[in-house]
């Protein structure tokens, strides 16, 4: 998320350190009320700052694991005080064997002439060849302009959403609802619901098709990351997931109550072999939000249409997710499913084989890399 341009990288010297100039210095823990006030008057144009919003920004943004100052967020302080900051978060990658500590930049804020200075200068930090690897999910038009000025690349599959529809007619509501809130009340839903029923019973293509031999299990957190952390070595560019960081990254995530319950599951073939694993929010009757889907090389129909008949018996109204060109095939052949813009997903880098294996599909950045988790996106 981010204002104009949205989201820029962080300079950073070959060896990690932080660049400081002109005002450009790390963001301490000293700042959090000020950006909290800048976040609020950037992104919901208030000067009401909600309670909970700097505990949570401490959080995010100092909690990682892997969180050092020359590898988090950066301000820029002026005269009169910070005015412009680039939030991000730490996360490890292995790209093309070697491990590398890559950056998730979630906001671009500036208020005023000065803040407006500021973020040029923040801004001016962009250049590929200074970066080991910077990337935003979010990015609006202006933002994409700068991140391609600066060398970086935009990644257009991983830049959609999908979406399929399980119960359509409540499915509309809901989605529809992010204008009209009361569309998502059950008054409105309940009445839906029967006429969904209808339309389920007259057009069998709204229910996906279960698949021969498979099922679907829930798992563990642990047992989730034992069965997917396999699945991801096909790519030369991906996340580590040490145990630390996975189980920090589940429970920040976990912390955003409106997406609903964090859930794991495993999909297991005929001879009870795990071939994929999706890890969702789901809020029940509602809609599931699927922030990571991952399979065996080959098995993806399998996987895909599993994933689907779960949900819908499940109950959810709706499943979405980031699009991944190695699923987008089998994600393609569903009926009741449509895609959208969701943000550019932008990276830079100064390393040409992570461009190019970015550029040939060769990476796997999925939903816990990435703002869809976040509050920020939500809440505040």
């Amino acid at each position: 998320m981010g204002a104009e341009p949205n989201c820029a990288p962080i300079a950073a010297s070959p060896g990690g350190a932080a660049v400081r100039a002109a005002g450009v210095r790390p963001m301490v823990r000293g700042d959090i009320s000020t950006i909290a006030r800048l976040f609020s008057k950037a992104f919901r144009n208030s000067d009401k700052v909600a309670p909970e919003l700097a505990p949570y920004l401490e959080t995010i943004f100092f909690g990682s694991p892997h969180y050092r100052p020359e590898n988090g967020s950066m301000v820029h302080e002026g005269e009169n005080g910070v005015a412009s900051a680039i939030l991000a978060v730490p996360m490890e990658f292995s790209a093309h064997g070697r491990p590398i500590m890559a950056r998730l930049l979630c906001a671009f804020m500036a208020d005023g002439a000065e803040g407006a200075a500021g973020a040029a200068r923040l801004a001016r930090q962009m250049r590929a060849a200074r970066q080991d690897m910077c990337f935003s999910d979010n990015s609006s038009p202006v933002s994409a302009d700068h991140w391609i000025a600066g060398g970086g690349s935009v990644l257009p599959i991983q830049s959609l959403e999908w979406r399929r529809a399980f119960r359509p007619a409540t499915a509309a509501a809901l989605a529809c609802s992010r204008a009209a809130p009361a569309l998502s009340s059950r008054a409105v839903v309940t009445p839906l619901g029967w006429l969904d029923r209808t339309l389920r019973r007259r057009r069998r293509s709204i229910t996906p098709a279960a698949i021969p031999d498979c099922r679907t299990i829930p798992a563990t957190p642990d047992e989730f990351l034992a069965c997917a952390k396999p699945m991801m070595q096909r790519f030369q560019v991906r996340p580590v997931w040490s145990k630390a960081e996975f189980d920090w990254l589940v429970g920040v995530a976990s912390l955003n109550g409106r997406l609903g319950t964090l859930n794991f599951r495993i999909v297991l073939d005929g001879r009870e072999q795990p071939i994929g694993a999706f890890l969702y929010f789901g809020r029940k009757g509602r809609e599931a939000t699927v922030l990571n889907l991952l399979c065996t090389a080959g098995r993806e129909f399998e996987v895909v249409g599993q994933m689907f008949s779960s949900l819908d018996a499940e109950g959810y109204a709706a499943a979405s997710g980031i699009s991944q060109p190695f699923m987008m095939n089998a994600i393609s052949r569903q009926r009741w499913l449509s895609f959208k813009h969701r943000g550019y997903f932008c990276l830079v880098t100064r390393h040409a084989e992570i461009t190019d294996a970015a550029l040939r599909n060769d990476i796997y950045i999925g939903g816990l890399a990435s703002e869809s988790w976040s509050r920020l996106l939500t809440d505040f």
